[in-house]
């Protein structure tokens, strides 16, 4: 079983859904469902790393990241060593590959 790492990034994005649902769309409840949701998906990355399919299987860049949906959200991360490494989670209507890797990679 491998550990799970979070890059900074990535726990910010979590504190900014949350609040994002909790306060821009006024639902407190659902904020905390959708939260509860993510952190169950990438939980499972621990023992089935390989859940989630190669980013490169989507786009053309060359990455290591792989992706796993949960519900409107995508969780990028790494295997690397022996650690699962959360690096991003982003909502999927967001340009990702934007977020990612920049202007240069269009």
């Amino acid at each position: 079983m491998l550990k799970l790492r979070f890059n900074p990034v990535a726990k910010q994005d979590l504190l900014d859904i949350k609040d994002y649902i909790a306060n821009e769309l006024d639902n407190p409840t659902s904020a905390n469902k959708v939260v509860s949701e993510v952190i169950e998906s990438y939980r499972k990355l621990k023992e089935f790393p390989k859940l989630g399919p190669e980013l490169t299987s989507k786009i053309d860049v060359p990455t290591d990241y792989r992706y796993l949906i949960s519900g409107n959200h995508i969780i990028f991360y790494k295997i690397e060593d022996v650690y699962v490494s959360i690096y991003r989670i982003l909502d999927t209507r967001q340009d990702y590959i934007k977020i990612l890797f920049g202007e240069e990679k269009y």
